[in-house]
């Protein structure tokens, strides 16, 4: 006889855990942050006030402030009140930060999407660069491509210079979010794999582009210079490979 009353197999009926009580107050917090009641600059309650609150211990508390604090979200002082930080794209990128490394280390096959990614981005960077690009503005990204020169023989140096250069440009977008994610994104590419931007005779060409990319931006030529992102990103993308297990 069939039992109608069986557990259905849907992959819902396991054990329902209790959530840790830092995690409670965590979520509390974030929703007086989120909603207003607690506006950038304002100092968080005492210790003592929330846990009169939420009726918990001060681990409890300490925690979810740790945790906050991890995120951007306000700054811990000793001996002085927490305060609430401005939420800003800094912080919004760093929520998916952790995420976006696992996924990267996890599945190396995801650096060709992050390449993609990263052709899409900066091709819109160099855009709103070539409109706002001052003579100051050439003056330091050409300074930059110097810094680089310099680092012909350090491959990490090199490396580091040509993403200061790049970020440089992401700058000039005047697009916060935009620099905020190109600065992560690099950023990832440098951890997790093993860009081979040095290799013999082509570390010139590299500064060659990055010197006729600033006379584009420079003239305001948006055009010429979405062209030459494009090329020098064709050319030098298919360099980062994924760092051996």
């Amino acid at each position: 006889m069939t039992n109608n009353h069986s557990q259905p197999n849907d992959g819902i009926t396991g054990p329902i855990t209790r959530q840790k009580l830092s995690d409670q107050v965590y979520e509390r917090l974030w929703s007086m942050i989120v909603s207003g009641e607690l506006a950038p600059g304002d100092p968080l309650p005492s210790e003592r006030f929330l846990m009169n609150k939420f009726e918990v211990g001060r681990p409890a508390v300490r925690e979810a402030m740790q945790t906050l604090s991890n995120k951007g979200v306000i700054t811990i002082s000793q001996g002085e009140r927490s305060r609430v930080n401005e939420l800003n794209a800094t912080i919004a990128v760093a929520q998916v930060d952790e995420i976006a490394k696992l996924l990267l280390s996890s599945k190396p096959s995801n650096l060709a999407h992050l390449k993609q990614v990263r052709k899409i981005l900066e091709t819109g960077a160099v855009q709103l660069a070539a409109q706002n690009c001052t003579p100051d503005d050439a003056t330091r990204l050409r300074s930059l491509i110097e810094v680089q020169r310099k680092k012909l023989e350090g491959h990490k140096d090199f490396i580091l210079a040509d993403i200061a250069f790049h970020v440089e440009i992401a700058e000039l977008s005047q697009n916060p979010l935009l620099q905020v994610v190109i600065r992560a994104m690099l950023n990832w590419l440098l951890e997790y794999y093993t860009p081979v931007l040095r290799w013999s005779g082509r570390e010139n060409t590299t500064l060659s582009e990055h010197a006729k990319l600033v006379d584009y931006l420079e003239n305001h030529d948006s055009a010429g210079a979405v062209r030459l992102i494009n090329s020098h990103l064709d050319r030098s993308n298919p360099l980062y490979v994924a760092k051996a297990v």
